[in-house]
Protein backbone atom coordinates (compact mmCIF):
# COMPACT_ATOMS: atom_id res chain seq x y z
CA UNK A 1 0.00 0.00 0.00
CA UNK A 2 1.52 3.47 -0.73
CA UNK A 3 1.20 6.39 1.89
CA UNK A 4 -1.83 7.81 0.65
CA UNK A 5 -3.82 4.85 0.36
CA UNK A 6 -3.63 2.56 -2.57
CA UNK A 7 -0.67 0.82 -4.49
CA UNK A 8 2.47 2.12 -6.13
CA UNK A 9 2.57 2.01 -9.89
CA UNK A 10 2.96 -1.75 -11.12
CA UNK A 11 6.52 -3.24 -12.52
CA UNK A 12 7.20 -3.16 -15.96
CA UNK A 13 6.80 -7.12 -15.58
CA UNK A 14 2.41 -7.19 -15.19
CA UNK A 15 -0.92 -5.19 -15.72
CA UNK A 16 -1.40 -2.34 -12.86
CA UNK A 17 -4.44 -2.82 -11.20
CA UNK A 18 -5.11 1.12 -11.48
CA UNK A 19 -5.11 1.15 -15.16
CA UNK A 20 -8.49 1.35 -17.05
CA UNK A 21 -9.62 0.60 -20.30
CA UNK A 22 -13.16 3.28 -21.09
CA UNK A 23 -15.18 2.49 -24.12
CA UNK A 24 -17.83 4.95 -24.88
CA UNK A 25 -21.28 4.21 -25.53
CA UNK A 26 -20.48 2.47 -29.34
CA UNK A 27 -18.28 0.11 -27.95
CA UNK A 28 -14.93 0.79 -29.38
CA UNK A 29 -12.05 2.40 -26.94
CA UNK A 30 -12.27 5.68 -26.51
CA UNK A 31 -9.18 5.77 -24.10
CA UNK A 32 -7.70 5.28 -20.49
CA UNK A 33 -8.31 6.63 -17.32
CA UNK A 34 -6.91 6.26 -13.60
CA UNK A 35 -8.49 4.40 -10.82
CA UNK A 36 -8.28 6.88 -8.09
CA UNK A 37 -11.07 5.57 -5.47
CA UNK A 38 -13.53 2.23 -5.64
CA UNK A 39 -15.80 4.16 -7.52
CA UNK A 40 -13.51 6.90 -8.90
CA UNK A 41 -12.12 7.24 -12.56
CA UNK A 42 -9.82 9.78 -13.74
CA UNK A 43 -9.54 10.53 -17.15
CA UNK A 44 -9.15 13.03 -20.15
CA UNK A 45 -12.40 15.14 -20.87
CA UNK A 46 -12.23 14.26 -24.34
CA UNK A 47 -12.18 10.66 -23.86
CA UNK A 48 -15.63 10.48 -22.55
CA UNK A 49 -19.25 12.32 -23.75
CA UNK A 50 -20.18 14.18 -21.12
CA UNK A 51 -23.95 13.47 -22.45
CA UNK A 52 -23.68 9.94 -22.92
CA UNK A 53 -26.15 7.41 -21.35
CA UNK A 54 -23.24 4.95 -21.78
CA UNK A 55 -19.81 4.44 -20.44
CA UNK A 56 -18.02 1.52 -19.79
CA UNK A 57 -14.71 1.47 -17.33
CA UNK A 58 -12.71 -2.24 -18.07
CA UNK A 59 -10.38 -2.94 -15.16
CA UNK A 60 -7.30 -5.02 -17.86
CA UNK A 61 -5.38 -5.43 -14.57
CA UNK A 62 -7.61 -6.89 -12.48
CA UNK A 63 -6.71 -10.25 -10.69
CA UNK A 64 -8.17 -13.71 -12.24
CA UNK A 65 -8.80 -14.49 -16.17
CA UNK A 66 -11.63 -11.94 -16.95
CA UNK A 67 -11.92 -7.68 -17.45
CA UNK A 68 -14.72 -7.03 -15.32
CA UNK A 69 -16.86 -3.91 -16.79
CA UNK A 70 -18.35 -1.65 -14.98
CA UNK A 71 -20.57 1.42 -16.35
CA UNK A 72 -20.13 4.88 -15.43
CA UNK A 73 -21.02 8.01 -15.43
CA UNK A 74 -19.34 11.84 -15.50
CA UNK A 75 -19.28 12.51 -11.62
CA UNK A 76 -21.44 15.65 -11.43
CA UNK A 77 -19.76 18.81 -13.08
CA UNK A 78 -15.95 17.08 -12.49
CA UNK A 79 -15.58 17.79 -16.15
CA UNK A 80 -13.20 20.53 -17.47
CA UNK A 81 -12.54 20.20 -21.24
CA UNK A 82 -9.93 21.42 -23.27
CA UNK A 83 -10.14 24.89 -23.90
CA UNK A 84 -7.13 27.09 -26.14
CA UNK A 85 -5.72 30.42 -25.20
CA UNK A 86 -4.74 33.29 -27.24
CA UNK A 87 -1.82 31.68 -28.22
CA UNK A 88 -3.49 28.44 -28.95
CA UNK A 89 -2.07 26.71 -25.95
CA UNK A 90 -4.44 23.69 -24.26
CA UNK A 91 -5.67 24.18 -20.94
CA UNK A 92 -7.86 21.85 -18.92
CA UNK A 93 -8.85 18.40 -20.61
CA UNK A 94 -9.56 16.00 -17.38
CA UNK A 95 -12.97 14.57 -16.47
CA UNK A 96 -13.67 12.30 -13.50
CA UNK A 97 -16.16 9.35 -13.76
CA UNK A 98 -18.26 7.63 -11.45
CA UNK A 99 -18.73 3.84 -11.30
CA UNK A 100 -22.35 2.25 -10.69
CA UNK A 101 -20.16 -1.00 -8.83
CA UNK A 102 -16.38 0.05 -6.49
CA UNK A 103 -13.86 -2.27 -6.94
CA UNK A 104 -11.47 -2.94 -4.11
CA UNK A 105 -9.26 -0.12 -2.82
CA UNK A 106 -6.39 -2.40 -2.88
CA UNK A 107 -6.58 -1.62 -6.87
CA UNK A 108 -6.32 2.14 -6.69
CA UNK A 109 -3.55 4.30 -6.57
CA UNK A 110 -2.57 8.02 -5.50
CA UNK A 111 -1.14 10.77 -7.85
CA UNK A 112 1.90 11.94 -6.41
CA UNK A 113 3.79 15.37 -6.58
CA UNK A 114 7.20 15.11 -7.84
CA UNK A 115 9.33 17.66 -9.40
CA UNK A 116 9.38 17.53 -13.24
CA UNK A 117 12.52 17.99 -15.01
CA UNK A 118 14.74 15.32 -16.61
CA UNK A 119 12.35 12.43 -15.39
CA UNK A 120 11.82 9.47 -17.19
CA UNK A 121 8.53 8.26 -17.30
CA UNK A 122 6.32 5.26 -18.54
CA UNK A 123 2.32 5.05 -19.69
CA UNK A 124 -0.29 2.72 -20.19
CA UNK A 125 -2.20 2.73 -22.68
CA UNK A 126 -4.38 1.12 -25.09
CA UNK A 127 -3.29 1.79 -28.53
CA UNK A 128 -5.11 0.31 -32.01
CA UNK A 129 -3.50 -3.44 -32.32
CA UNK A 130 -3.00 -3.15 -28.68
CA UNK A 131 -6.22 -3.44 -26.90
CA UNK A 132 -5.64 -5.19 -24.00
CA UNK A 133 -2.57 -2.25 -22.95
CA UNK A 134 0.95 -1.61 -23.72
CA UNK A 135 3.86 0.67 -21.60
CA UNK A 136 5.48 3.49 -23.46
CA UNK A 137 8.33 5.16 -22.29
CA UNK A 138 9.04 8.75 -22.23
CA UNK A 139 11.34 11.53 -20.89
CA UNK A 140 9.67 14.89 -19.53
CA UNK A 141 11.33 17.75 -21.97
CA UNK A 142 10.06 20.70 -19.85
CA UNK A 143 6.86 22.41 -19.24
CA UNK A 144 4.65 23.90 -21.98
CA UNK A 145 1.92 26.63 -22.24
CA UNK A 146 0.45 28.86 -19.79
CA UNK A 147 -1.37 25.88 -18.05
CA UNK A 148 0.99 23.64 -16.45
CA UNK A 149 0.86 21.23 -18.74
CA UNK A 150 4.21 18.90 -19.58
CA UNK A 151 5.95 17.71 -23.11
CA UNK A 152 7.59 14.68 -23.42
CA UNK A 153 9.85 12.93 -25.59
CA UNK A 154 8.99 9.39 -26.77
CA UNK A 155 11.97 6.53 -25.37
CA UNK A 156 11.60 5.28 -29.29
CA UNK A 157 9.85 6.27 -32.50
CA UNK A 158 7.18 3.46 -31.79
CA UNK A 159 6.15 5.23 -28.46
CA UNK A 160 4.62 7.92 -28.98
CA UNK A 161 1.04 8.12 -27.22
CA UNK A 162 -1.12 7.45 -29.82
CA UNK A 163 -5.17 7.18 -29.82
CA UNK A 164 -5.99 5.19 -26.54
CA UNK A 165 -3.76 6.12 -24.42
CA UNK A 166 -5.40 9.60 -23.65
CA UNK A 167 -6.37 9.57 -19.80
CA UNK A 168 -3.68 6.60 -19.23
CA UNK A 169 -1.52 7.19 -15.88
CA UNK A 170 1.89 8.49 -15.75
CA UNK A 171 4.08 6.73 -13.98
CA UNK A 172 7.48 7.91 -12.54
CA UNK A 173 10.45 5.31 -13.45
CA UNK A 174 12.83 5.90 -10.66
CA UNK A 175 9.70 6.01 -7.88
CA UNK A 176 7.27 3.65 -9.14
CA UNK A 177 4.77 6.91 -8.06
CA UNK A 178 1.66 8.00 -10.59
CA UNK A 179 2.70 11.94 -11.16
CA UNK A 180 0.14 12.58 -14.10
CA UNK A 181 -2.14 11.90 -16.80
CA UNK A 182 -1.33 11.64 -20.58
CA UNK A 183 -3.63 14.11 -22.83
CA UNK A 184 -2.42 13.56 -25.99
CA UNK A 185 -0.22 12.22 -28.49
CA UNK A 186 0.42 14.80 -31.60
CA UNK A 187 2.47 14.78 -34.87
CA UNK A 188 3.03 18.51 -36.26
CA UNK A 189 2.77 19.55 -40.00
CA UNK A 190 6.78 18.58 -39.68
CA UNK A 191 6.41 15.64 -38.85
CA UNK A 192 7.95 16.56 -35.35
CA UNK A 193 6.06 13.57 -32.98
CA UNK A 194 5.18 14.97 -29.11
CA UNK A 195 3.12 13.36 -26.28
CA UNK A 196 1.72 15.94 -23.51
CA UNK A 197 0.82 15.33 -19.98
CA UNK A 198 -0.76 16.88 -16.94
CA UNK A 199 1.00 16.79 -13.83
CA UNK A 200 -0.93 15.85 -10.52
CA UNK A 201 -0.29 19.77 -9.58
CA UNK A 202 -2.23 20.65 -12.41
CA UNK A 203 -4.95 18.00 -12.20
CA UNK A 204 -5.78 19.53 -8.69
CA UNK A 205 -6.17 22.82 -9.47
CA UNK A 206 -8.38 21.83 -12.71
CA UNK A 207 -10.46 19.66 -9.76
CA UNK A 208 -10.03 20.33 -6.31
CA UNK A 209 -12.08 17.60 -5.19
CA UNK A 210 -9.11 15.09 -6.39
CA UNK A 211 -6.71 16.70 -3.26
CA UNK A 212 -7.52 14.05 -1.05
CA UNK A 213 -5.99 11.17 -3.63
CA UNK A 214 -2.97 13.31 -4.17
CA UNK A 215 -0.14 12.79 -1.99
CA UNK A 216 3.25 14.21 -1.31
CA UNK A 217 4.48 17.60 0.04
CA UNK A 218 3.38 20.73 -2.30
CA UNK A 219 5.80 22.50 -4.08
CA UNK A 220 5.61 25.52 -2.38
CA UNK A 221 6.39 26.08 1.64
CA UNK A 222 3.23 27.45 4.11
CA UNK A 223 5.51 30.01 4.77
CA UNK A 224 5.89 31.56 1.67
CA UNK A 225 1.89 31.44 0.77
CA UNK A 226 -0.13 34.43 0.14
CA UNK A 227 -1.48 36.17 3.15
CA UNK A 228 -4.74 37.62 1.15
CA UNK A 229 -4.32 40.67 2.06
CA UNK A 230 -5.70 42.90 -0.60
CA UNK A 231 -3.22 45.33 0.27
CA UNK A 232 -0.40 43.79 0.06
CA UNK A 233 -1.82 42.11 -3.51
CA UNK A 234 -1.76 45.77 -4.81
CA UNK A 235 1.94 45.91 -4.48
CA UNK A 236 4.24 45.49 -7.38
CA UNK A 237 7.59 46.49 -7.88
CA UNK A 238 7.28 45.97 -11.97
CA UNK A 239 11.21 45.69 -12.24
CA UNK A 240 11.49 43.29 -9.82
CA UNK A 241 8.43 41.39 -10.98
CA UNK A 242 9.93 40.86 -14.61
CA UNK A 243 13.47 39.76 -13.54
CA UNK A 244 11.92 37.07 -11.74
CA UNK A 245 9.24 35.92 -14.11
CA UNK A 246 12.30 35.84 -16.80
CA UNK A 247 14.62 33.53 -14.57
CA UNK A 248 11.12 31.50 -13.82
CA UNK A 249 10.84 31.34 -17.85
CA UNK A 250 14.01 29.90 -17.95
CA UNK A 251 16.20 33.41 -19.36
CA UNK A 252 19.27 31.15 -19.53
CA UNK A 253 20.82 31.67 -15.99
CA UNK A 254 21.47 28.86 -13.91
CA UNK A 255 22.20 30.99 -10.57
CA UNK A 256 19.71 34.26 -9.82
CA UNK A 257 20.55 35.97 -6.90
CA UNK A 258 18.21 38.80 -4.84
CA UNK A 259 17.88 40.80 -1.67
CA UNK A 260 14.35 41.12 -0.73
CA UNK A 261 14.37 43.14 3.24
CA UNK A 262 11.60 42.27 5.69
CA UNK A 263 10.50 46.05 5.59
CA UNK A 264 10.02 46.22 1.84
CA UNK A 265 6.36 45.16 1.29
CA UNK A 266 6.55 45.87 -2.41
CA UNK A 267 9.22 43.58 -2.73
CA UNK A 268 8.22 41.17 -0.72
CA UNK A 269 4.89 41.04 -2.37
CA UNK A 270 6.19 40.48 -6.09
CA UNK A 271 8.38 37.90 -4.50
CA UNK A 272 5.37 35.76 -3.34
CA UNK A 273 3.25 36.82 -6.12
CA UNK A 274 5.84 35.27 -8.50
CA UNK A 275 6.31 32.35 -6.30
CA UNK A 276 2.45 31.62 -6.68
CA UNK A 277 2.21 31.93 -10.17
CA UNK A 278 4.82 29.88 -11.14
CA UNK A 279 3.06 26.84 -8.86
CA UNK A 280 0.93 24.68 -11.40
CA UNK A 281 -1.51 24.04 -8.27
CA UNK A 282 -1.57 27.29 -7.05
CA UNK A 283 -2.03 29.17 -10.20
CA UNK A 284 -5.62 31.07 -10.29
CA UNK A 285 -7.62 30.76 -13.64
CA UNK A 286 -6.64 34.56 -14.02
CA UNK A 287 -3.39 33.97 -14.01
CA UNK A 288 -3.95 31.36 -16.72
CA UNK A 289 -7.10 33.12 -18.86
CA UNK A 290 -6.19 36.69 -18.36
CA UNK A 291 -2.10 36.81 -18.22
CA UNK A 292 -2.39 39.89 -20.59
CA UNK A 293 -4.32 42.00 -18.30
CA UNK A 294 -0.60 41.91 -16.01
CA UNK A 295 2.00 44.15 -16.49
CA UNK A 296 3.73 42.97 -19.46
CA UNK A 297 6.91 40.61 -18.62
CA UNK A 298 5.97 39.51 -15.03
CA UNK A 299 3.99 36.60 -15.39
CA UNK A 300 6.04 33.88 -14.98
CA UNK A 301 5.44 29.99 -16.95
CA UNK A 302 3.60 27.36 -14.93
CA UNK A 303 6.28 24.99 -13.26
CA UNK A 304 9.10 27.35 -13.23
CA UNK A 305 9.89 26.10 -9.90
CA UNK A 306 9.55 22.74 -8.76
CA UNK A 307 10.02 23.87 -4.84
CA UNK A 308 9.78 27.22 -3.15
CA UNK A 309 11.50 26.35 0.17
CA UNK A 310 11.73 28.75 3.54
CA UNK A 311 14.61 28.54 5.26
CA UNK A 312 14.39 29.98 7.92
CA UNK A 313 15.41 28.27 11.42
CA UNK A 314 16.14 25.30 9.15
CA UNK A 315 19.29 23.31 9.66
CA UNK A 316 20.97 22.27 6.15
CA UNK A 317 20.19 18.76 6.95
CA UNK A 318 16.44 19.03 6.95
CA UNK A 319 16.16 21.68 3.83
CA UNK A 320 18.12 18.56 1.85
CA UNK A 321 15.50 16.13 3.23
CA UNK A 322 12.64 18.64 1.31
CA UNK A 323 14.46 18.87 -1.10
CA UNK A 324 15.40 14.96 -1.78
CA UNK A 325 11.70 13.79 -1.00
CA UNK A 326 10.12 16.71 -3.49
CA UNK A 327 12.83 14.89 -6.28
CA UNK A 328 11.72 11.25 -5.12
CA UNK A 329 14.99 10.43 -3.58
CA UNK A 330 13.70 8.50 -0.69
CA UNK A 331 14.65 4.97 -2.13
CA UNK A 332 17.24 4.76 0.50
CA UNK A 333 16.08 6.34 3.85
CA UNK A 334 19.44 4.91 5.87
CA UNK A 335 21.44 7.37 3.22
CA UNK A 336 21.44 10.94 4.48
CA UNK A 337 19.62 13.53 1.93
CA UNK A 338 22.90 14.92 0.60
CA UNK A 339 24.69 11.44 -0.51
CA UNK A 340 20.87 10.90 -2.01
CA UNK A 341 20.57 14.41 -4.00
CA UNK A 342 24.57 14.41 -5.06
CA UNK A 343 23.95 10.60 -6.61
CA UNK A 344 20.76 11.56 -8.62
CA UNK A 345 20.49 12.58 -11.72
CA UNK A 346 17.45 14.50 -11.43
CA UNK A 347 17.16 18.31 -11.35
CA UNK A 348 15.07 20.70 -10.04
CA UNK A 349 14.38 24.65 -10.51
CA UNK A 350 14.64 25.18 -7.05
CA UNK A 351 13.73 29.17 -4.90
CA UNK A 352 15.21 29.77 -1.54
CA UNK A 353 14.14 32.04 0.67
CA UNK A 354 16.13 33.63 3.42
CA UNK A 355 19.48 31.77 2.87
CA UNK A 356 20.93 34.16 5.35
CA UNK A 357 18.41 32.94 8.03
CA UNK A 358 19.15 29.50 8.21
CA UNK A 359 20.36 28.15 11.03
CA UNK A 360 23.60 27.32 9.49
CA UNK A 361 24.13 29.39 6.82
CA UNK A 362 27.78 28.17 5.76
CA UNK A 363 26.36 24.13 5.74
CA UNK A 364 23.54 25.57 3.37
CA UNK A 365 25.75 27.21 1.06
CA UNK A 366 27.65 23.84 0.45
CA UNK A 367 24.23 22.23 -0.03
CA UNK A 368 23.19 25.03 -2.75
CA UNK A 369 26.74 24.57 -4.34
CA UNK A 370 26.63 21.01 -5.16
CA UNK A 371 22.71 21.03 -6.75
CA UNK A 372 24.36 24.14 -8.59
CA UNK A 373 27.26 21.74 -9.56
CA UNK A 374 24.52 18.70 -10.41
CA UNK A 375 22.65 21.30 -12.96
CA UNK A 376 19.38 22.19 -10.66
CA UNK A 377 18.28 25.95 -11.45
CA UNK A 378 18.63 28.50 -8.17
CA UNK A 379 16.59 31.26 -7.31
CA UNK A 380 18.43 32.62 -4.00
CA UNK A 381 16.43 35.13 -2.00
CA UNK A 382 18.67 36.80 0.93
CA UNK A 383 17.46 39.43 3.68
CA UNK A 384 20.43 41.69 3.62
CA UNK A 385 23.32 42.27 1.56
CA UNK A 386 25.22 41.49 4.77
CA UNK A 387 28.98 38.74 4.82
CA UNK A 388 26.52 35.60 3.42
CA UNK A 389 24.99 37.21 0.88
CA UNK A 390 28.64 38.59 -0.65
CA UNK A 391 29.79 34.78 0.17
CA UNK A 392 26.92 32.70 -1.50
CA UNK A 393 26.91 35.80 -4.51
CA UNK A 394 30.91 35.27 -5.01
CA UNK A 395 31.01 30.93 -5.10
CA UNK A 396 27.73 30.38 -6.55
CA UNK A 397 27.89 33.45 -9.01
CA UNK A 398 30.66 35.15 -10.06
CA UNK A 399 33.86 32.00 -9.86
CA UNK A 400 31.28 29.48 -11.60
CA UNK A 401 30.96 32.31 -14.47
CA UNK A 402 34.98 32.88 -14.30
CA UNK A 403 35.03 29.27 -14.71
CA UNK A 404 32.77 28.77 -17.35
CA UNK A 405 34.16 31.75 -19.14
CA UNK A 406 37.78 30.34 -18.67
CA UNK A 407 36.72 26.98 -20.35
CA UNK A 408 34.83 28.86 -23.23
CA UNK A 409 38.26 30.54 -23.95
CA UNK A 410 40.37 26.98 -23.62
CA UNK A 411 37.42 25.92 -26.03
CA UNK A 412 37.45 28.58 -28.27
CA UNK A 413 41.43 28.49 -28.60
CA UNK A 414 41.53 25.10 -29.50
CA UNK A 415 38.77 25.86 -32.46
CA UNK A 416 40.50 28.54 -33.42
CA UNK A 417 44.33 27.01 -32.67
CA UNK A 418 44.96 23.01 -33.69
CA UNK A 419 41.23 22.56 -34.90
CA UNK A 420 41.63 25.11 -37.90
CA UNK A 421 45.22 23.85 -38.40
CA UNK A 422 43.62 20.43 -38.68
CA UNK A 423 41.23 22.15 -41.11
CA UNK A 424 44.00 23.84 -43.30
CA UNK A 425 46.28 21.45 -43.22
CA UNK A 426 43.36 19.35 -45.29
CA UNK A 427 42.52 22.05 -47.22
CA UNK A 428 46.15 22.29 -48.40
CA UNK A 429 45.67 18.72 -49.46
CA UNK A 430 42.20 18.09 -51.20
CA UNK A 431 39.99 20.96 -52.51
CA UNK A 432 37.06 21.69 -50.14
CA UNK A 433 33.82 22.59 -51.54
CA UNK A 434 31.53 25.41 -49.85
CA UNK A 435 33.93 26.28 -47.57
CA UNK A 436 32.32 30.00 -46.97
CA UNK A 437 30.28 29.33 -44.24
CA UNK A 438 32.59 27.77 -41.99
CA UNK A 439 35.17 30.68 -43.20
CA UNK A 440 32.95 33.25 -41.80
CA UNK A 441 32.58 30.71 -38.51
CA UNK A 442 35.72 30.97 -37.95
CA UNK A 443 36.00 34.87 -38.21
CA UNK A 444 33.56 35.16 -35.56
CA UNK A 445 35.08 32.56 -33.30
CA UNK A 446 38.40 34.66 -33.23
CA UNK A 447 36.08 37.65 -32.08
CA UNK A 448 34.39 35.88 -29.68
CA UNK A 449 37.68 34.74 -28.20
CA UNK A 450 38.83 38.12 -28.38
CA UNK A 451 35.96 39.57 -26.53
CA UNK A 452 36.22 37.22 -23.89
CA UNK A 453 39.98 37.74 -23.33
CA UNK A 454 38.89 41.44 -23.26
CA UNK A 455 36.58 41.02 -20.54
CA UNK A 456 38.52 38.69 -18.17
CA UNK A 457 38.93 41.23 -15.94
CA UNK A 458 35.24 42.15 -15.24
CA UNK A 459 32.51 41.45 -13.33
CA UNK A 460 30.76 37.66 -14.91
CA UNK A 461 27.86 39.67 -14.78
CA UNK A 462 28.63 42.62 -16.63
CA UNK A 463 30.66 40.99 -19.68
CA UNK A 464 29.68 38.58 -23.10
CA UNK A 465 26.98 36.22 -22.82
CA UNK A 466 28.80 33.70 -22.74
CA UNK A 467 25.69 31.12 -23.60
CA UNK A 468 26.02 32.95 -27.25
CA UNK A 469 29.35 32.01 -27.43
CA UNK A 470 28.92 28.75 -26.02
CA UNK A 471 26.34 28.04 -28.73
CA UNK A 472 28.49 29.23 -30.99
CA UNK A 473 31.64 26.98 -29.70
CA UNK A 474 29.13 24.20 -30.41
CA UNK A 475 28.08 25.29 -34.06
CA UNK A 476 31.56 25.98 -35.11
CA UNK A 477 33.25 22.78 -33.70
CA UNK A 478 30.17 20.49 -35.35
CA UNK A 479 31.32 21.96 -38.63
CA UNK A 480 35.14 21.88 -38.30
CA UNK A 481 34.59 18.02 -37.41
CA UNK A 482 32.63 17.86 -40.13
CA UNK A 483 34.49 19.41 -43.10
CA UNK A 484 37.27 17.68 -41.52
CA UNK A 485 35.53 14.16 -42.05
CA UNK A 486 34.54 15.28 -45.43
CA UNK A 487 38.11 16.39 -46.42
CA UNK A 488 39.19 12.94 -45.21
CA UNK A 489 37.04 10.74 -47.17
CA UNK A 490 37.74 13.08 -50.16
CA UNK A 491 42.08 12.77 -49.21
CA UNK A 492 41.38 8.92 -49.03
CA UNK A 493 39.73 8.63 -52.43
CA UNK A 494 42.71 10.72 -54.02
CA UNK A 495 44.94 8.35 -52.68
CA UNK A 496 42.86 5.46 -53.58
CA UNK A 497 42.38 7.16 -57.38
CA UNK A 498 46.12 7.36 -57.41
CA UNK A 499 46.78 3.62 -57.07
CA UNK A 500 43.68 3.11 -59.54
CA UNK A 501 45.75 5.34 -61.68
CA UNK A 502 49.18 3.62 -61.56
CA UNK A 503 47.58 0.16 -61.83
CA UNK A 504 45.94 1.04 -65.18
CA UNK A 505 49.34 2.55 -66.29
CA UNK A 506 51.47 -0.55 -65.38
CA UNK A 507 48.70 -2.65 -67.18
CA UNK A 508 48.84 -0.75 -70.21
CA UNK A 509 52.34 -0.51 -70.92
CA UNK A 510 52.75 -4.33 -70.51
CA UNK A 511 50.02 -4.70 -72.97
CA UNK A 512 51.42 -2.25 -75.77
CA UNK A 513 54.98 -3.56 -74.66
CA UNK A 514 56.12 0.01 -73.89
CA UNK A 515 54.23 1.25 -77.60
CA UNK A 516 54.09 5.02 -77.24
CA UNK A 517 50.58 6.36 -78.12
CA UNK A 518 50.68 10.25 -77.48
CA UNK A 519 46.47 10.35 -77.23
CA UNK A 520 46.49 7.92 -73.84
CA UNK A 521 49.78 9.19 -72.64
CA UNK A 522 48.33 12.55 -72.40
CA UNK A 523 45.67 11.29 -70.73
CA UNK A 524 47.57 9.69 -68.36
CA UNK A 525 49.35 12.96 -67.86
CA UNK A 526 46.05 15.03 -66.90
CA UNK A 527 45.09 12.58 -64.56
CA UNK A 528 48.21 12.26 -62.76
CA UNK A 529 48.87 16.08 -62.65
CA UNK A 530 45.71 16.49 -61.33
CA UNK A 531 46.21 13.75 -58.46
CA UNK A 532 49.72 15.67 -57.75
CA UNK A 533 48.26 19.11 -57.97
CA UNK A 534 47.88 20.59 -54.34
CA UNK A 535 44.94 21.19 -53.08
CA UNK A 536 44.23 18.57 -55.57
CA UNK A 537 40.66 18.65 -56.85
CA UNK A 538 39.49 15.07 -56.09
CA UNK A 539 36.14 15.65 -58.84
CA UNK A 540 38.26 16.70 -61.74
CA UNK A 541 41.35 14.67 -61.17
CA UNK A 542 38.28 11.36 -60.66
CA UNK A 543 37.12 12.37 -63.94
CA UNK A 544 40.55 12.55 -65.81
CA UNK A 545 41.84 9.18 -64.20
CA UNK A 546 37.93 7.77 -65.32
CA UNK A 547 38.40 8.97 -68.76
CA UNK A 548 41.94 7.11 -68.82
CA UNK A 549 40.24 4.06 -67.09
CA UNK A 550 37.92 3.79 -70.29
CA UNK A 551 40.63 4.61 -73.23
CA UNK A 552 42.85 1.87 -71.84
CA UNK A 553 39.73 -0.33 -71.88
CA UNK A 554 38.84 0.38 -74.88
CA UNK A 555 42.15 -0.66 -76.00
CA UNK A 556 42.10 -4.09 -74.28
CA UNK A 557 45.34 -2.83 -71.95
CA UNK A 558 42.77 -3.41 -69.20
CA UNK A 559 42.37 -7.15 -69.46
CA UNK A 560 44.21 -8.57 -66.78
CA UNK A 561 44.26 -12.19 -68.61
Amino acid sequence: MAAGGGVLAASLTRTPSWAVRIRGADGEIAGAGILLSPDQVLTCAHVVDRAAARITAEFVGAPGHGVPAVPARVDGDAYVPETRDADGDPSGDVALLRLERPRPVEETVRLHRLSAPNREVRMYGFPYDHNGGIWFRADVVGGCGRDGQLQLSPAGPGELATPGCSGAGVADSLTGEVIGMVLSGQRDQHGNRFSFISPAETIARHLPRLKPYIVGPTAVDERLLPSGDAASEALLDEPFAQRLAAWLRDDGSQVKISVVRHDDAARDATLLRAITLADRELRTPVSVDRASLDPPGTVPSAGGHDLAVHTGGLTAAEIAERIAERMGLWQHPEDPPLDRIRAAKVTLNLVVVGVDEAADPPALLDLLDMLRAGGSRLLLVFRAADDCYRRARDRLLVRPARERRARLVERLREITGPLARTLYERRAAVVQEGARTLDSDMVAAHAALADLLRAQDRDPGHGPDPARYERLADRVAGRLAADVGRLDRLRDRRDELTGRLRSYRVLHQRATQGEEDPAVDALYVRAHGLLRARPCDVRAAEAAVDAYIRRVDGQGGGDAR
